[in-house]
Order: C-alpha cells, then structure tokens, then sequence
C-alpha cells in the first residue's frame, strides 16, 4: 500500500478514535465495501480490551424491535451513556443497500452527539445480520460507544450469527407470535438471553409467557449441563414492554445490567465466550477474504460461465466441477480450468 494510502488510514484511525462522526461514518462505508483500506482500518482500531457492551436484538418482523431499540437508547441516554446502533436492513433488489425503515423509525435521536445510527444493508446474508456487523460494531467501539446496539433483519430461523455478535441477545416476540413452541423449534430458545413479550397490552400476552416460562424449564438440564466456570447458568428472563408508549424499558434495561453483570463476574465464562467469539471470527474472516480476492482476480468469471454451459448440456454435474475447482486451487494452481472435470470424474 503507497506511503499516501497508509497515512490518510492512520489519520482516520486517529479522528475515529477522537470520536469524528464524519471519520466513524467514512471508516464503515470502507469496512462495508471490503476494501483493502477497510482492512487496513480495521488492524488499526483492534484492541483486545473489550471496553463496550454489544446487545443484539432479534425477533420476527413486525414485533417492534426498531421502536424497541430507539427506547432503549433513549433509557442509555438518560444515563449519560454513547450509543451506537448498527439497524441491518433487507437489501434494496437494485442497488444492494440498506432500505433505511430503521433510521426513519430513529428520528428521535436525530443530532444527538451521544448516538451514532448505521443502517446497514444485509446482501443477501442468511444470518440476519450483514457479513460485515462485527467489524462495524468494532469501529463504534473505538469511537467511544460503551453501548452497541445491533437489531437484525428478523428473518426467523436463520438468526443464530447473533449469538456470537453479541454479548446479551434478546429476542423480541408479541402476543401474536403464536404457538412458542414454534419459537423453540426456530432455534431463539438457545440464543436468547432476555424474552421481550413486547406489546404486552394485547390480547395474549399472559398466554406467551406462560409458554415462554414453561419452556425454559424444559430447557434447564441442558443449560446446566452447558454451564462452565463456579457459578450458575444464566436463567433467561421476560420482560414485558409496550415499547410505543416506553413502558417496561427500564426494566429491560436493569435485566441487560444484570446479565452483563452475571457475565463478567464469572472469568472462566468471560474468557471462554470471547475465544470462541474469536475463533469464530478467524474463520469467517479468513473465508471472506479468500473468497472476495479469488472474485477480485477475475479468473472465477470465466470458469462460472463455461461451467453453467457444461452443467446445462449435461456434460458435467456442478459438484463434480466445483470438486476440481477447489482442488486445483489447493494444489497451488493458477486457476480452474473450465473443462478440467466431465461426467465421469465425480464417481
């Protein structure tokens, strides 16, 4: 990288670390778009003290996680808090960015120095987050905010990359949610921390939690099973919110408080989540960086689009030519060749 390139990212580096909101928003733009300067940001603003709370809050769509996030931010506020949010919105399906319902529905902190908003858009990720959330979350860190805030797209049973995101995960359900053993079977039972029945003031609110509580009990010899370090599991709580009319969000937030703190009171716990968090994070970032610099090279355009021509003449199968794609790679090749598997060299 040219002595020009490394000097302007050592000076955003140092403005994002000052808490410029105009170097924040810049530095993430890089971040999204992969850039190499991205990464070169991203090496510049680690630090392996965690020094801010990440709370990812999910939950099917239409539960009110927006309007329950801005009131949690508004409670932090109170308390003279940095926030930063990180809304991962669907793609828009022509231009591939972030549709901005979430910003839109944050007016409220609109200009406060406090509160730093980032929609992000989640291209296609069947995580319900976008590939780059953590990497994002890891520049509010360095800004200064103590507090993350990460609200999913809420696509259902695809929403366990939160559970590593994140540091408290809440998942957000309404009286109308249905049956809560289709909660279960989607996986949220394993990844919350804290149940939000929000919109409590419905009809079928007290119905849910019951489920909700007889559930967990089901679920206690697992946890206690799973539990690591002197102390005991982590027993999920419920809170019950009417977040429109701010109702129920300082309990909400006295349970994120007393989960964080049962956390970091038990090191042996602390220490285990962050290195799986970081390995994890090792993997992922080594797949997506292979993966993007082999598409950069150009070499993959033309293999995908003599490979689509042989599977569609029925000349070859798919595996069998991604089998030898991969395989020539690993060998050290200079790229796949497109003829180089045939019916045949899958058996």
């Amino acid at each position: 990288m040219a002595p020009a390139a490394t000097q302007g990212i050592d000076d955003l580096a140092l403005r994002i670390r000052a808490g410029d909101r105009r170097a924040l928003s810049r530095g993430i733009s890089w971040i999204e778009d992969q850039t190499p300067m991205g990464r070169a940001l991203l090496d510049r603003l680690y630090d392996a003290t965690p020094r801010c709370h990440r709370v990812g809050i999910t939950g099917p769509p239409g539960s009110g996680k927006s309007t329950l996030t801005s009131e949690l931010t508004r409670s932090l506020r109170g308390r003279e808090e940095v926030v930063g949010i990180l809304a991962v919105d669907p793609s828009s399906p022509f231009t591939g960015g972030a549709i901005l319902g979430d910003r839109i529905r944050m007016q409220a902190h609109h200009g406060d120095p406090g509160v730093f908003i980032r929609s992000m858009a989640s291209r296609g990720s069947l995580g319900g987050l976008a590939s780059t959330t953590y990497e994002a979350s890891e520049a509010l860190e360095a800004a200064g905010c103590a507090w993350i805030l990460i609200e999913t797209v809420g696509v259902g049973q695809s929403e366990m990359e939160i559970i590593e995101a994140a540091d408290t995960t809440i998942v957000v359900l309404v009286p109308e949610s249905g049956d809560a053993v289709q909660v279960m079977k989607a996986g949220l039972m394993e990844a919350a921390d804290l149940f939000v029945i929000n919109k409590f003031d419905r009809e079928g609110g007290d119905r849910l939690e019951k489920e909700i509580h007889l559930l967990l009990e089901l679920e206690r010899d697992r946890r206690l099973e799973e539990a690591t370090g002197s102390g005991e599991p982590w027993e999920p709580r419920i809170c019950r919110t009417v977040a429109i009319r701010g109702e129920g969000i300082d309990d909400l937030h006295a349970l994120i408080e007393a989960h964080r703190n049962w956390m970091r009171a038990d090191p042996v716990l602390w220490a285990a989540r962050r290195r799986k968090r970081t390995a994890r994070r090792l993997r992922t970032l080594l797949r997506d960086h292979l993966l993007h610099g082999l598409w950069q090279s150009g070499e993959l355009d033309a293999w995908v689009e003599e490979s689509e021509r042989r599977v569609d003449a029925g000349e070859a199968s798919p595996y069998a030519l991604v089998d030898a794609m991969v395989s020539r790679l690993l060998s050290g090749g200079n790229g796949p060749r497109p003829g180089s598997a045939g019916r045949g060299s899958e058996r």
